[in-house]
């Protein structure tokens, strides 16, 4: 019965080893699937939190189109100063 056990040892302990490297690429693929996800929902959340601070400054802008609002913020983005005002923010990943 041992002669199964110890027939190959070394094909047991290569299938031992390939096994661990499918788990670990399975493992990986999981925490790269986990950080998209994370990365989207930040994204989402950031994308909701301004749209709310836009609709809550332009009452109008729920009616609007998003091609309507694209233009009225680069018609404010070409207001005078507006230019010295967005240099002054925050670089993004900056703390205030």
């Amino acid at each position: 019965m041992n002669e199964k056990i110890t027939a190959h040892p070394q094909k047991e302990e290569r299938e031992k080893v390939l096994k661990e490297i499918r788990q670990l690429e399975n493992r990986q693929k999981i925490l790269e699937n986990k950080q998209r996800n994370e990365e989207r929902k930040a994204r989402t959340r950031r994308l909701i939190e301004r749209g709310a601070i836009l609709e809550g400054i332009f009452p109008l802008a729920p009616d609007l189109s998003g091609v309507e609002v694209k233009a009225f913020l680069i018609a404010l983005s070409h207001l005078p100063g507006a230019a010295e005002l967005a240099a002054k923010l925050p670089k993004s990943g900056d703390k205030p």
